[in-house]
């Protein structure tokens, strides 16, 4: 009997994050870099939460164009009611949980440090899984068994 994945598996670990001091011209800079929408926030090695790419756009407004926005600093937006999970929880109740409050992302922990983050993107990841494993895809023309 096959038992339900705990979010470690699925999730991205050892994520990408910023500093609370940090300028949030630079946090969207990393995000640009490295095609994320969702950056930990971090201060003196503590997870604080989570900065998202909707928080900078609220920030900045529509065309990013704030007149102030070199000034900004990501403590000023971020969210520090992240939705944060233990490692071992059910991968199931952590989606669940995702899709019922209308967010992108989970913060993930062990023992109260960061070790990954699980985003709309992996829960994506995970779905295709699945359903590939439920329902294979043809095997393509002339290499069929004979």
């Amino acid at each position: 009997m096959k038992h339900m994945p705990q979010v470690v598996a699925a999730m991205t670990p050892f994520p990408h994050s910023v500093e609370i001091d940090a300028p949030v011209v630079s946090a969207m800079a990393l995000m640009k870099e490295q095609r994320v929408r969702h950056l930990p926030v971090m201060e003196l090695g503590a997870l604080r939460g989570v900065l998202t790419d909707r928080d900078i756009r609220s920030a900045l407004g529509r065309n990013l164009g704030f007149h102030n926005a070199e000034g900004l600093k990501v403590r000023d937006i971020y969210h520090d009611d992240a939705f944060t999970v233990e490692a071992d929880a059910p991968l199931d109740h952590v989606a669940a949980s995702m899709a019922e409050r209308h967010i992108g992302s989970a913060l993930v922990t062990k023992h109260g440090k960061l070790v990954g983050m699980f985003t709309s993107t992996d829960a994506c990841r995970a779905l295709v899984q699945v359903l590939r494993e439920r329902y294979p895809p043809p095997a393509p023309p002339g290499t069929e068994a004979a």
